[in-house]
């Protein structure tokens, strides 16, 4: 698709932006499972007040027709339109640290041209990581710490972080593509896959998000305050244990899951365990695990609450 129009443009009230920060970035999108980016990226917007360097152009790279903004309609007229968001942001951890968020929707459009961009923005403010993060369902017990599947070229947190190293083809997101071309440009990068339990992967599950944050802290060294959602996941957690204890199939799974967990855990010697090697679904079973999640998605911006299907 040619674009149509500037691919970004710089916010005029601008900060000066200092060499040598961390990059995160949120794009949210695709599979998002547990709701875990797009609450990351609410979160570092409502409590960390990124301050707008760039501004990304959504008629440009936005599919206004597969993923639908929000118009207020208020008795009788318009009140209000949310355009949709991307943006590359100056923004400040919980003890004041520095560093650059690239937060919003994911492109629909000119993926190359995008990567080509955040590339040469990260080059341009010479930033010293850049760490991204997204989630996919697995079949994994909610009891259970959230594990992470670790790629990049920082090799320590792999071998610390990551405790599922497959062989296999996905899906691609435009992260995808980014963390490449920041690979090929010799960047540090690493991005972070979270492995949500299937059963919840269609709900708003704070966890996930709670997971975001610590596999950024552990990336960068920045420290979030998360004591919301971690309130938020215990009212959760409450909800979904009842619907589990109220029903002898899910109770059943659950059980399941757990066992395949603490048998792997049991005789590990790994840092981070979450899932057996040998237990893992195949390819053809994930590919199909992410079919099933995207076709049973809802449509529009539905609230998401606790259910287990």
């Amino acid at each position: 698709m040619p674009l149509s129009g500037p691919l970004y443009e710089r916010v005029a009230s601008a900060p000066p932006v200092p060499a040598g920060l961390p990059l995160v970035i949120a794009l949210t999108g695709f599979t998002d499972a547990g709701s875990a980016v797009s609450r990351l990226a609410d979160h570092l917007r409502s409590e960390h007040a990124p301050e707008p360097v760039i501004s990304f152009n959504a008629d440009v790279l936005f599919d206004y027709r597969a993923r639908r903004p929000i118009i207020t309609f208020d008795g009788d007229r318009l009140v209000d339109f949310e355009p949709p968001r991307l943006e590359l942001s100056l923004a400040h951890d919980a003890l004041g640290q520095p560093f650059v968020l690239l937060a919003g929707y994911e492109p629909d459009f000119a993926w190359e041209a995008f990567a080509d961009t955040i590339v040469g923005l990260a080059e341009g403010l010479e930033v010293r990581s850049v760490t991204w993060v997204h989630a996919i369902p697995m079949p994994v017990p909610h009891t259970r710490p959230i594990g992470t599947t670790v790629s990049g070229t920082r090799t320590a947190l792999t071998e610390a972080h990551s405790v599922w190293k497959p062989h296999t083809q996905v899906p691609a997101t435009a992260g995808h593509l980014v963390e490449y071309r920041l690979t090929q440009a010799g960047a540090e990068v690493a991005g972070f896959v979270l492995l949500v339990p299937h059963y919840l992967a269609e709900t708003d599950f704070p966890a996930a998000a709670i997971a975001a944050l610590d596999s950024i802290s552990v990336a960068t060294g920045l420290v979030f305050d998360s004591d919301v959602l971690r309130d938020e996941n215990r009212e959760y957690l409450v909800k979904v244990d009842d619907q589990v204890g109220g029903s002898d199939e899910l109770t059943t799974m659950l059980q399941n899951l757990e066992n395949r967990y603490d048998a792997y855990m049991a005789g590990s010697t790994h840092a981070q365990p979450i899932i057996h090697t040998g237990d893992l679904p195949s390819a053809d079973e994930l590919a199909a695990e992410l079919e099933r999640f995207l076709a049973n998605r809802p449509s529009g911006d539905d609230d998401r609450r606790p259910g287990l299907g």
